[in-house]
């Protein structure tokens, strides 16, 4: 079917009030976004629904890309007919009959824009209900949740018929919720707690601590490119590396054994916050989820968040494993956040690291390092890089296993 165009419907950002204006203005900006690569559209941001005109591109590659987008309820690719009720008898029998199988039900559901259209909504419905009753054989009305609704939609510009409504990815739009930071690591949970947190519309800078030699360019590029899977639900995402080497080798040096994991997040912490007010942003996205391993105790984490005064927004905090990974299956993280490349999250791990460590200890403790100075030189040496949607930095996945064997 050649549709030409997609009706876009709103979810939760039609609850808006006065706000709402620029809720799906916003919408309207991140749309145009994710598809600029298809340079024929024509894409319309109005009060009700966003209306995405095709013009002959490929709907379903753009079906593909716009249920990534985050604010968007449902959609419905459609096909546009002048106002002739004739034709669109046809339109629709021919939509229906595509979708049919033996048993179905239909209903018609008709909007009515233009007023002076000459038949009336249920008049409409009428006409083409029984047109498709008398040349689809078998097929029966049902008024109460059918399995094929088909929508006239006439408007000044033509009528609109469309028979299929795709789900999207709901949510609010990416940039209406503030900017904040996250704490990416490699793994299977932070690019999660990154799409949630985009989700509720926060416009996220990714923040990932690397230690050569401990930990090798594979481990980096692959959490560039875990970056870059996320970034097909935000838009560029700025990715900034922070060199965290000198900072670990004088935490092993100086601090006791069961406190080294507290001091090195705490490290963490500080240099986070030190960028996420530099760039303006509001709060700091991590990936724990509570009792998951020992920094993530409600007492690690009060140690931990001592050393800020920033939110700290925990999206997984309640989850358990399995549903952490159903979603990273869900947003196609999954097999690359399992790559065994090392973090530095994993080296030099304590054997038996304090799940209940003191707050006053753990300031205690970190005054055995220059924390002001090396907190400043780890900032000062960031390398910040712009990462859109597609980009690759590892090798082809056949070369990534060579290596590993």
């Amino acid at each position: 079917m050649k549709y030409s165009e997609i009706m876009v419907r709103y979810g939760e950002l039609s609850t808006k009030g006065k706000n709402r204006k620029d809720f799906i203005q916003q919408l309207g900006n991140n749309v145009r976004h994710a598809l600029k690569d298809f340079p024929s559209l024509n894409i319309l941001a109005q009060h009700d629904r966003l209306h995405v005109k095709l013009n002959d591109e490929d709907s379903d590659k753009v079906i593909d890309r716009l249920k990534g987008v985050f604010g968007i309820e449902n959609f419905s690719p459609a096909i546009r007919i002048e106002k002739d009720i004739e034709k669109a008898k046809e339109i629709a029998t021919s939509m229906i009959k595509e979708q049919f199988k033996p048993g179905m039900t239909f209903k018609i559901k008709t909007r009515r824009q233009d007023k002076n259209f000459p038949m009336h909504t249920r008049e409409i419905n009428d006409a083409l209900g029984g047109y498709v009753l008398n040349n689809v054989d078998g097929i029966q009305v049902k008024m109460k949740n059918p399995d094929i609704v088909l929508e006239a939609d006439v408007r000044m510009n033509g009528i609109f018929l469309s028979s299929s409504t795709i789900a999207g990815a709901g949510g609010l739009p990416v940039g209406t919720g503030g900017k904040a930071t996250m704490m990416l690591s490699g793994g299977i949970d932070s690019p999660v707690a990154a799409y949630l947190g985009m989700k509720r519309g926060v416009k996220i800078d990714m923040i990932h601590f690397y230690s050569p030699p401990y930990t090798s360019p594979q481990a980096l590029a692959k959490t560039k490119e875990l970056a870059a899977k996320i970034a097909k639900f935000s838009g560029n995402i700025q990715f900034i590396e922070v060199p965290f080497t000198e900072i670990q080798e004088e935490i092993k040096a100086k601090v006791p054994e069961g406190y080294l994991m507290t001091i090195q997040r705490r490290m963490m912490l500080k240099i986070a916050d030190a960028i996420t007010k530099k760039r303006n942003c509001k709060g700091i996205f991590t990936g724990e989820s509570l009792g998951q391993v020992a920094s993530q105790t409600l007492e690690s984490m009060m140690a931990i968040n001592d050393v800020t005064n920033l939110p700290v927004l925990r999206p997984l905090v309640s989850m358990d494993k399995t549903e952490i990974i159903k979603i990273a299956e869900k947003i196609d993280t999954y097999e690359l956040s399992i790559l065994p490349f090392e973090d530095c999250c994993t080296i030099f791990t304590p054997p038996a690291p304090k799940t209940k460590p003191d707050t006053l200890k753990a300031r205690m403790f970190e005054g055995n390092i220059d924390v002001d100075a090396l907190v400043e030189k780890a900032v000062t040496n960031i390398k910040v890089t712009n990462i859109g949607p597609g980009d690759e930095f590892l090798n082809n996945q056949e070369d990534v296993f060579a290596e590993l064997l």
